[in-house]
């Protein structure tokens, strides 16, 4: 099962790197957020009422973006928010039902109020479901139409296999470059920011190149509309909150740098929103399309394509080895040191504590500590499962 590859090189020794994030408030990690609170609810409704999980998957959720009126001073929705979500699940445990489209609404409603300002869910959103029971090829009918409680998977529950063949990834340490890209977003969208600029919008993306040592950072962040009374504002407010992000990433030791902070004012355009984000006129989010796990997209590094949000924390080893491959690397880094790299792949119906293949780079580890670290990780898929329902885990 284990492999162990030793030519650990670092992403900081190539010539050139390249990172992205998609912030909290951008209609992908929108989607990404509103599949995994489904998954929560669902999961977390089923053990409160039958004490197991019904089977379900919500891992193909969009959101169709609302119209706004927008100007100086003036930001308002006319037209709401439309999240739709795909997949499928259990209806009902024999007689007794599952509140699927309530869930669904107050998944959507929850995430949408956490990352703008202003949004009212009875006003600005419309949920609409392409959610089905439908049996699938090879599987009982018990799997998403439950007859009894006993057809249900109670939490850490052994024996459980994968539900599908995949491949996923992980690295350690964050380079500068990516920290300084996930720590810009961050900032911005932190409750402190929030307090001290609550003119600021939440659809924050952070783009970052490196060449050598030279570092280049773009910022796109909306202002809030009703807060910004002209384009002299706009422009005054953007250089104070652009002087405080450039002081954030001198904090990183990072001392060769220029930032460019949302480009449209080169067209005279300033970037303004009615709820902070662009989903307010009518852009789209789809679940997959945005950050990995580790919060960035990072084309110079091993990267799966893999969308862990809304699938099931059971046994899809999509979502369960994705953050497995992400935390092994972590730890393998921080025991032996150097850079470190996790892949892990499995088929479909292979036990979930014995994936097929799991490649380990690391310069340093030693063979048989190694062999511990992994086999106490992929032993702790039931404890993952029940972190992932019980109190969540950010996928993006």
């Amino acid at each position: 099962m284990l492999s162990i590859q030793r030519d650990a090189l670092s992403v900081e020794d190539l010539p050139y790197e390249l990172v992205e994030r998609k912030g909290v408030g951008h209609p992908d990690t929108m989607c990404d957020a509103i599949a995994e609170r489904m998954s929560r609810y669902y999961s977390l409704h089923c053990l409160k009422e039958f004490g197991a999980i019904a089977h379900h998957w919500f891992d193909k959720v969009t959101l169709y973006g609302g119209g706004a009126d927008i100007d100086y001073g003036r930001g308002e929705l006319t037209s709401p928010y439309r999240v739709r979500y795909f997949g499928k699940a259990a209806f009902r445990v024999g007689s007794a039902e599952i509140p699927v489209p309530e869930l669904m609404f107050r998944a959507a409603a929850d995430v949408l109020a956490e990352v703008t300002t202003g949004f009212d869910p009875d006003r600005h959103l419309v949920v609409e479901s392409g959610v089905v029971d439908h049996r699938g090829s090879g599987r009982g009918a018990s799997r998403y139409q439950p007859a009894t409680t006993a057809d249900l998977v109670p939490l850490r529950a052994p024996g459980l296999v994968s539900n599908d063949t995949n491949l996923l990834h992980g690295y350690a340490p964050l380079s500068r470059l990516e920290n300084a890209v996930l720590g810009l977003e961050r900032l911005v969208n932190g409750t402190a920011f929030k307090e001290r600029h609550p003119d600021s919008g939440w659809d924050v993306k952070v783009f970052g190149s490196r060449r050598g040592e030279a570092f280049s950072l773009v910022v796109n962040m909306p202002f809030l509309a009703a807060h910004i009374t002209s384009m002299d504002h706009y422009l005054a407010r953007k250089a104070v909150i652009q002087a405080e992000l450039e002081a954030a990433v001198g904090r990183l030791g990072i001392g060769d740098f220029r930032m460019l902070m949302n480009a449209t004012d080169r067209n005279g355009r300033p970037y303004l929103t009615a709820l902070g984000s662009v989903a307010d006129t009518g852009d789209v989010g789809v679940v997959g399309r945005g950050n990995r796990v580790n919060g960035l997209i990072t084309p110079m590094r091993p990267m799966s394509i893999e969308a862990p949000a809304g699938k099931n924390p059971l046994d899809h080893t999509g979502k369960i080895y994705n953050v497995l491959a992400a935390r092994l690397a972590r730890q393998v880094h921080e025991e032996f040191g150097g850079p470190a790299q996790v892949h892990v792949f499995t088929s479909k119906e292979a036990p979930l504590e014995h994936p097929d293949e799991v490649v380990v780079t690391s310069p340093r580890a030693e063979e048989e500590a190694l062999a511990a670290l992994v086999e106490k990780a992929v032993a702790g898929t039931g404890d993952l499962t029940a972190e992932f329902v019980e109190t969540g885990i950010t996928l993006w």
